[in-house]
């Protein structure tokens, strides 16, 4: 490993504050048109959670090598679409208010095998609120993994096969953000018993191809250059990147990410109508078109490594609310597009908790 290896440091606020404050002085009542929560993603959910279960229930029928194929062609695209949805639940973008959301999300998670809807919940709100902050976004890699696997190519071939274990156990270097509630609890519960479920009524290998299409949809997948796409610098000064290939129309638009983080209560199916009515602020970002090209370049590239993110020096502080946790819980409750733009004009460097 190159001992020279570091992140890329900054004493700058992230660029996402001022882009924000920009789009709405300019496109505040367009934007506010897109800011409307989508209920017609529930049934999507509903179709896929479904779908999921009844290509399980045909498992048993397949040898060994059939169960992994069929994980890896099929299962993991499924799978992967229901995280992105457990997203969009988690910035309440399905229905208003928080419940309604919540419970979408546990029914995303009963098909993948481990339950993780309520505790990603919890800590995406901070990757948004403390983007690029060593401690307290989980999307960094924490410095020990990263020092790990540097810019070896093997090391980092494993790492994003494994890529699931990494970002589960990420969150612990989060030592001020309590993990369990109710809802975690809950969720835990749930996911377990349609484990065992699962086993009782369709079989052992059912549940195998269920956990392998959540390995592979998380990991070494073409829709795995996501991880990678999202933050992974490949321009100086530009922490987010967005991706345009045709992988958008399996993923719910999870690649428009410069939108998203420029105004997150925008949902999925709006967010080419964003790129679309701001041009001026997207197409002059660098982009990429496809996701099995990023995954290649960074792991064949020894310029790339999990250092390869913009981190802050000074990351803006907790200036927002005195209850971290209910802000970020009640993110979209009292969302209102004027007081949004009040707030960014009087402090455009204070992140507003309900965007």
């Amino acid at each position: 490993m190159d001992s020279n290896l570091n992140y890329s440091w900054t004493s700058q606020p992230s660029f996402h504050l001022e882009r924000r404050r920009q789009l709405i002085k300019k496109y505040g009542k367009q934007i506010e048109e897109l800011s409307k929560p989508n209920p017609w993603t529930s049934l999507i959910i509903a179709m896929l959670v479904g779908g999921q279960f009844v290509v399980a229930s045909y498992a048993s029928a397949l040898p060994w090598w059939g169960i992994l194929l069929s994980s890896y062609l099929f299962g993991a695209f499924i799978q992967h679409a229901l995280y992105v949805l457990i997203h969009e639940c988690c910035h309440n973008l399905i229905f208003k208010g928080r419940w309604p959301n919540k419970i979408m999300g546990l029914l995303c998670d009963l098909p993948l095998t481990i339950p993780s809807a309520l505790a990603f919940r919890k800590y995406h709100m901070y990757h948004h609120r403390h983007l690029g902050d060593i401690e307290l976004d989980p999307d960094v890699t924490e410095m020990r993994e990263a020092q790990w696997i540097g810019n070896s190519r093997w090391r980092k071939f494993l790492w994003i096969t494994f890529f699931m274990f990494s970002q589960a156990v990420r969150p612990s270097k989060m030592h001020s953000v309590k993990l369990w509630n109710s809802w975690i609890v809950t969720n835990i519960i749930v996911v377990a018993l349609v484990n065992i479920a699962i086993v009782a009524f369709l079989g052992w290998s059912s549940l195998i191809y269920l956990a392998f299409s959540t390995f592979f949809g998380l990991g070494l997948h073409p829709l795995g250059g996501r991880w990678i796409q999202e933050h992974y610098v490949t321009r100086p000064g530009q922490e987010t990147y967005s991706y345009y290939g045709p992988l958008n129309l399996v993923t719910f638009n999870m690649g428009f990410h410069n939108e998203h983080h420029d105004l997150m209560n925008i949902p999925w199916n709006n967010l080419p109508k964003l790129k679309k009515l701001a041009p001026e602020f997207y197409e002059p970002l660098k982009s990429c078109k496809s996701w099995t090209w990023v995954l290649f370049n960074f792991i064949w590239n020894k310029d790339m490594s999990p250092f390869s993110r913009i981190v802050h020096c000074n990351p803006v502080e907790e200036t927002t609310s005195p209850d971290l946790k209910e802000a970020m819980d009640n993110q979209l409750d009292q969302l209102h597009l004027a007081g949004q733009l009040n707030s960014i004009q009087a402090n455009s460097t204070q992140v507003d908790l309900h965007v």
